[in-house]
């Protein structure tokens, strides 16, 4: 047997963390499997987690654990009071001209036909509101010229929550080039 045997390979594929990153906000969450799943998400693509206001469920180390969010050390979680708090955090350490994208399926905008340049860059913000109501109608008016949609098909009211995130992040970074 060789003492010194070579370290595994991880031939998984990986691509270098985009700097600044793209910044997932999510607004009131209701439902925990949701927040994990987009936790996860942030930690693979290395995109700080906003969560701002009220929460519907809790965020202490035992319910972490219990929800099986093994990599929850991995996330950059960022608890914001609310929208305000969270809108002067970001202007603090965004890039100049970073802009916040706001999704709901009620804008005009489809994410997938904007021209080059049109959309999210990075540092920019991507906010998503509770699952069974969406964002306040006040944030999303205020928003109004960067707000998006993601569309669909079917008779569906909207995406999953912690779907349509990825989806978002995922179009975003292949906008922005970090994905080859």
């Amino acid at each position: 047997m060789d003492p010194n045997p070579d370290p595994p390979i991880d031939t998984r594929l990986r691509v270098p963390a985009l700097v600044p990153p793209f910044h997932v906000v999510l607004v009131e969450p209701e439902i925990p499997p949701n927040t994990g799943n987009v936790a996860r998400l942030c930690a693979a693509t290395c995109s700080p987690m906003h969560l701002v206001g009220p929460l519907g469920f809790r965020l202490d180390a035992q319910a972490v654990r219990r929800a099986g969010l093994d990599y929850w050390h991995l996330v950059d979680v960022r608890r914001e009071l609310d929208f305000a708090h969270f809108s002067h955090a970001h202007a603090r350490e965004a890039p100049a001209g970073a802009r916040r994208w706001v999704f709901t399926a009620h804008a005009g905008r489809n994410l997938f036909t904007l021209r080059d340049g049109e959309g999210p860059r990075p540092g920019d913000a991507l906010i998503f509101g509770r699952e069974s109501v969406g964002l306040p109608r006040e944030l999303v008016d205020a928003h109004a010229d960067t707000s998006l949609a993601i569309p669909t098909s079917g008779g569906v009211r909207s995406h999953n929550l912690a779907n349509a995130v990825a989806i978002a992040v995922y179009e975003c970074l292949r906008r922005a080039g970090a994905l080859t």
